[in-house]
């Protein structure tokens, strides 16, 4: 397996990404659309989770498809980004029909930020304008780190932000993945220089320093600042998708499986303060020749996708002013 053109979940052919956010506010939307309606399901492990219209993503519910996924932060005022991009896509006339009318679905997840130093006073909810906004600058290219819902995020000791990656299998497929990382736990290692992710990594897309042997998991734990996993809620919520066809049931498959991903990338990973939850989409381009063994690949893909997503998230994180972490390279320049 090696990465797409563009090691970004757009590799998966039709899907776009969008950003929006704002500098003061220190937090924003990404949205995930698509030339059509795709197939798509959603596991969460998280203790606090934030979402909006997940329960049609189960494999029993009648709506088979949808037409965006929205990742925001805001906490509970970001989940109104969805109805930003609902407007937008009804103005595209697009949506689910009954009869005469469209209604766009739009199921979203939203991420904790509203502790981290930016402005949040606002009069209007800034939230619906920021998602269309993100619909409206949907593309195959988009960029990475201190961007979109990962405008404001952080971890345990860095900067988090927005990340993404890709990888096409032997047969065709492609898988990639896209993340928002704001997680109570770490991303890196004592000392900040390497990451959890780094036995995952491709090339030199995250700094390229390789595994951390001088250090064991347990003082991580011991050394933390452990005070923010009670002062705080975070959470890190992503997308992986694929051009394969699954239905929502094989979706939900691969949703749980990238959580292993999500766990190998972040220490420690699905606390009670954190919402972690990973969307699976499908396009449907390419037909499974063989259903269990290709999904169990897909699903094994989606988790190395997200763990080098999230680690080039932190990679890509970007200073601003006011900020309360380092970003990580700031860390590696002194």
């Amino acid at each position: 397996m090696q990465p797409g053109v563009r090691n970004s979940i757009t590799d998966v052919p039709g899907l776009r990404v969008g950003n929006a956010q704002d500098a003061a506010l220190k937090s924003g939307v990404t949205v995930l659309t698509a030339e059509a309606p795709f197939t798509a399901s959603v596991h969460v492990m998280g203790g606090a989770p934030g979402t909006r219209e997940t329960a049609l993503l189960a494999p029993d519910k009648s709506v088979a498809q949808v037409d965006a996924l929205v990742l925001s932060g805001g906490s509970a005022f970001g989940l109104e980004a969805c109805g930003g991009v609902v407007d937008g896509l009804r103005a595209q006339g697009r949506g689910f029909a009954v009869g005469p009318v469209r209604v766009p679905i739009v199921p979203g997840a939203i991420l904790f930020d509203l502790l981290n130093g930016g402005a949040k006073d606002w009069a209007q909810n800034p939230y619906p304008a920021l998602g269309r906004t993100a619909l409206d600058a949907a593309s195959n290219r988009f960029d990475l780190g201190s961007v979109g819902a990962g405008t404001g995020a952080t971890t345990a000791t860095l900067k988090g932000g927005l990340g993404s990656a890709s990888l096409v299998l032997e047969n065709g497929i492609t898988v990639g993945a896209l993340v928002a990382a704001n997680p109570v736990g770490a991303v890196t290692t004592p000392g900040e220089g390497h990451f959890y992710a780094a036995p995952f990594e491709i090339g030199a897309e995250y700094g390229g320093r390789g595994p951390d042997t001088a250090s064991g998991l347990g003082r991580r734990l011991e050394n933390r600042k452990m005070q923010a996993m009670t002062e705080h809620a975070n959470t890190t919520i992503a997308i992986v998708a694929t051009d394969a066809a699954l239905d929502k049931a094989q979706c939900a498959r691969v949703a749980v499986a990238a959580h292993d991903g999500l766990a190998r990338a972040i220490v420690p990973a699905h606390t009670p303060m954190d919402g972690d939850l990973v969307f699976a989409a499908a396009t449907g381009a390419r037909p499974l020749g063989d259903p269990l063994g290709e999904l169990s690949a897909i699903g094994h893909a989606a988790a190395l996708c997200l763990s080098r997503a999230i680690a080039r998230a932190v990679f890509e994180a970007t200073p601003a002013p006011g900020d309360l972490l380092p970003c990580w390279r700031e860390l590696q320049d002194r």
